[in-house]
């Protein structure tokens, strides 16, 4: 059980550590550099709707994980509490999550072409300068890259192998979410 505590306090660890540092940057841009204005026009407010959507369909791919969680099913969770036995054993609950699974490469794919749509419709060249952006870029590209890899046929096994550990990992999400939240707070003021 000392091994799962250590892997939760090191997830916390990253997750405080990845915020404080985004708080501090945050604080500087927003004391320290000039932020453009947010133009509205007919493309930013289609891209707002693309931005809600594509949290929308981040929130789904995420339940996902939790009900895997509360199911007590995949590697993370045997990883993590090799003794933890559950619970909840809703036929229901099952029948959801494997739907989840049939449709999550599906969803996935939505989600990134969603957010490349937000990100390039609400003019990503005016926010460039500020590193949550491109940051944020990078790691959308690289889930989806990773994904891509997974579900590609003709992918080498290796490939395969560090492509489930870098994509089906919490830390890309985490820092996409602190990232996107302070990155929407310094350009939503």
């Amino acid at each position: 059980m000392e091994k799962s505590s250590a892997k939760f306090g090191f997830i916390f660890a990253y997750t405080l550590i990845v915020g404080l540092i985004s708080l501090a940057y945050f604080l500087y841009v927003y004391f320290v550099v000039p932020v453009p204005d947010e133009r509205e026009t007919f493309l930013t407010e289609i891209g707002e709707f693309f931005g809600k959507t594509g949290l929308g369909l981040l929130i789904f791919i995420y339940l996902r994980t939790v009900l895997k969680l509360i199911l007590g099913e995949g590697n993370f969770l045997q990883r993590l509490l090799p003794d933890y036995v559950t619970s909840v054993g809703s036929e229901r609950l099952r029948q959801l999550l494997a739907w989840m699974n049939k449709t999550h490469i599906y969803f996935g794919i939505l989600a990134i072409a969603i957010i490349l749509l937000h990100i390039s419709m609400m003019g990503f060249t005016r926010y460039s300068g500020i590193l949550f952006f491109p940051a944020l870029l990078f790691l959308v590209i690289w889930q989806g890259a990773f994904g891509l890899f997974l579900t590609w046929r003709y992918s080498p096994t290796e490939l395969r192998k560090v492509s489930y550990f870098v994509h089906a990992q919490f830390f890309t999400g985490i820092a996409i979410g602190i990232f996107a939240f302070f990155g929407h707070l310094l350009i939503d003021d």
